[in-house]
This record gives structure tokens, sequence and C-alpha cells, in this order.
């Protein structure tokens, strides 16, 4: 069994010395940014710091997600602290929504009406949904392929929102402050309080109006499209799977994941989620084992005829890209429901 081999090589035993540099360093970077930022004062060499925040943030993200799968430490709780530590006071995002959503996500990956990651109100990826869109949401459809890479850039600000929007949620629901994706909500909510309020009054009180817009654009505006540019190759593209499809666990997460061919500047620059297949079938292997799982998991797959998807990092951008062209047409009238294999 793929499970044995892979706990005999020790891929799932904790990484605490990898981790411990990795969250330092981060924070460090993170530091740099904003010193940075102070120092250079009201001029438009911000836009360099706004570029490096940017890609710093991401980084702090793929933290929280390593957290989120309890890769980083032992227990739940230390686990938590660094996730809402990372999401909610470092870059703005609820870690308690994002860890449910993504949850749902490693559950059913690209199950049609399951995954939340396929059902996003601007893109459809199966031909199904792309005809059952109306309106200014079918002319969004058809043209997908080409509005995907402006709608990345929009990516933060749209994270931000649903962040907002569960937090408040769930405060208007009895005992939810106290319990539950509510068990520390004023913690969540406070820290995401804090963090925009900070955000927000750093940039107005260091930057003139114009500069400061500019540099809140271009920061959160590159921080999402790096975000978005990390997550689309992994799914996008790949065979979408009906809600009641009964698939079983490894064929689900294997025909459904993409992995991006690489080294190591391409697992550090996505996190670790260029082995999105591995990552699917042991969600809380830590990082850096991952990459020494994959041809254990690739001659698995070999062995019982199962398609193992690879591709360069352009190269899934492309499939990607066509499965939304080839999906966006079929919005025309009289074109089939089936996507062309």
């Amino acid at each position: 069994m793929l499970s044995r081999q892979v706990q005999h090589a020790g891929l799932l035993a904790p990484r605490r010395r990898y981790y411990a540099w990795k969250i330092t360093l981060t924070a460090v970077a993170l530091a740099i940014g904003w010193s940075a930022f102070a120092l250079i004062g009201d001029s438009w060499w911000q836009l360099g710091s706004a570029v490096f925040l940017a890609a710093v943030f991401a980084q702090v993200g793929f933290l929280g997600h390593d957290a989120g799968h309890r890769q980083v430490f032992a227990t739940r709780r230390a686990n938590y602290v660094l996730g809402v530590l990372c999401g909610n006071l470092g870059i703005g995002l609820s870690y308690g929504w994002w860890t449910g959503k993504h949850n749902r996500h490693h559950a059913h990956p690209n199950t049609e009406g399951v995954d939340p990651d396929v059902m996003i109100g601007a893109l459809a990826f199966s031909g199904t949904r792309a005809q059952a869109g109306r309106g200014l949401q079918l002319v969004l459809f058809r043209y997908q392929a080409y509005l995907l890479v402006p709608m990345l850039f929009l990516e933060a600000a749209s994270l931000h929102g649903a962040s907002i929007r569960a937090l408040l949620q769930q405060a208007t629901q009895p005992g939810m402050s106290r319990r539950a994706n509510g068990r520390h909500w004023a913690w969540e909510a406070g820290l995401l309080a804090f963090h925009l309020s900070a955000y927000l009054c750093a940039v107005f009180l260091v930057l003139s109006p114009v500069r400061a817009v500019l540099f809140i654009l271009v920061q959160q505006g590159l921080f999402g499209f790096y975000l978005g540019c990390s997550f689309a190759p992994n799914h996008k593209g790949m065979p979408v799977l009906d809600a009641d499809d009964k698939t079983g666990f490894l064929r689900r997460q294997v025909l459904t994941s993409r992995n991006v061919r690489g080294g190591p500047l391409t697992d550090f620059a996505l996190g670790g989620l260029n082995y999105q297949i591995e990552h699917h079938l042991f969600p809380s292997m830590p990082r850096p084992s991952l990459r020494r799982a994959q041809p254990l998991v690739a001659a698995f797959c070999a062995e019982r005829g199962l398609p193992y998807c690879e591709a360069t990092l352009l190269g899934s951008y492309a499939q990607a890209l066509r499965h939304l062209n080839t999906v966006g047409k079929l919005t025309r009238p009289g074109s089939p429901v089936e996507v062309p294999a």
C-alpha cells in the first residue's frame, strides 16, 4: 500500500527544523518589507515595496495553508495559532473561513456543486454550468479564457471580502461567537480588524492619497495575482466530476489534480503546491517531504494504470486556459453540453 511506503520512508514525520527556519525567514522578510515602507516615506519608490510585500504576503499565505493542514506542529492548537497569525493578522484573511472552504475542496476536488473552488461566480468549468449562465454571467463565461488573467488581480479583494462576510455572518448566529468556526471568533475578528485598520492607517499616514491608493492597488493586486497563479495550475483544466460521482478516494484525488514540474525555485515560488497530487493524497505531509514522495506516488499510479498528470508551469496555464476557452464556447446556442475530450 502507498500509505505504508510513505510512512516507512518517514515522509509524514514532522519537519520542525525546516518550519522553524521557514517561519523565521518569512517573518523577517515581512518585517523588512514594512520597515522599508516606513523608511522610504512618501515616494514613488514605494511601488517597489508594494511588489516586495505582495510576494511576502503570498509566502505568509503558504505558511497559513500548511498550518491549516497541520503540517507544521503536532497539535491542533499550535497550528491554529500559527494559522490565525499568518491569515487574520498577517495578510487579512479569515483562517477559520478559509480552512472550512479548503477542507470541502480537499474532500471533493473538482466536483460540481460541492467543491467551492469550481463554484466561482464568474467562471464555468463544465458545459452544464456554462449553459446555465444568464445575462452578464453568460457573457463572462463566454470570454472567461481572456478574462481570467485580469480577474486574478482581484483575487485578494475577493478573499478579503469573503473573510469579512463570513465573520459577520458568524456574529449574527446565536452562540457562534464563542464556538465552532466561532470557537475563536473574537480572536479571528479582532486580529482581522487590527490588520485591516493598521494596514490602511499605515498606508494613508505615510503616503499622499494618490500614492496610497496606487500602493494598495499594486500590492493587493499583485498579491492576489500571485496567489491565483499558484492555485490555477493545480486543478483548472482537469476533469470535473458530477456531484453524485462515486469515484474512490485515490482516483478522485489523482484524476482531478495536476503537478507542476520544476526544481527548488518552483517549490519555493509555489509553496509546495506544485506537488498537488501528493498533497491531495497526503494533506498533512510536511511541505519539504512532498518532493521525496513524488516518485513513490508516480510509480504507484503507473502500476495501477492511473493517469498521473504533470506539466511545466507555462504548460499548466495553457491547459487551463484551453479548457476555459472550450467551455466558454459551449455558451453559444446549439452547442453540446459536454466538454470535448
